[in-house]
C-alpha cells in the first residue's frame, strides 16, 4: 500500500487549502483514511478520518473538535482519494500533515497506532 499526499503550502490566516491523499496497492475493499498533524515541538495528533470502500458505513467521517466547522473531509472512492478542505485557517493549524490508512475495520479511529500505512507529510504553514 502506498499513500501519496499533496496540497500543502503557505497561506495567510483566514485562508483555505485543500489536501489530498491517494491510496494505491492492496488496500482491500474496505478501509479508512485519516489525517494526523504534527506541529513543531508537539506530538502527532489526530485531525480527521473517513471510511473508504464499499463495506463501511458510507457516511462515516469524524474530525477533531479543534477543527470542527472549519475542516471538511470528503472522499472519492473511484479515485481512492480523500480530501481535507481546510477553511478559516489559523496559525495554530501550522503543522506537517500526514495521511494514514487503516485496513479492514468497521469503525473509525483517532488512534494513530491503529493505522498501519503512512504517507509522507505535507507542510501547511499559516501566517498571521
Amino acid at each position: 500500500v502506498q499513500l501519496q499526499a499533496s496540497g500543502g503550502g503557505t497561506v495567510q490566516a483566514g485562508g483555505s487549502l485543500r489536501l489530498a491523499c491517494t491510496a494505491s496497492g492492496r488496500t482491500g475493499s474496505s478501509y479508512s483514511l485519516g489525517w494526523f498533524r504534527q506541529a513543531p515541538g508537539k506530538e502527532r495528533e489526530f485531525t480527521a478520518a473517513i471510511s473508504m470502500g464499499t463495506h463501511m458505513r458510507s457516511d462515516s467521517a469524524i474530525v477533531t473538535d479543534s477543527v470542527k466547522g472549519r475542516f471538511i473531509i470528503v472522499r472519492d472512492n473511484v479515485k481512492n482519494t480523500m480530501y481535507l478542505e481546510m477553511n478559516s485557517l489559523k496559525a495554530e493549524d501550522t503543522a506537517v500533515y500526514y495521511c494514514a490508512l487503516r485496513t479492514s475495520s468497521n469503525y473509525l479511529s483517532r488512534d494513530s497506532n491503529l493505522y498501519r500505512y503512512w504517507g509522507q507529510g505535507t507542510q501547511v504553514t499559516v501566517s498571521s
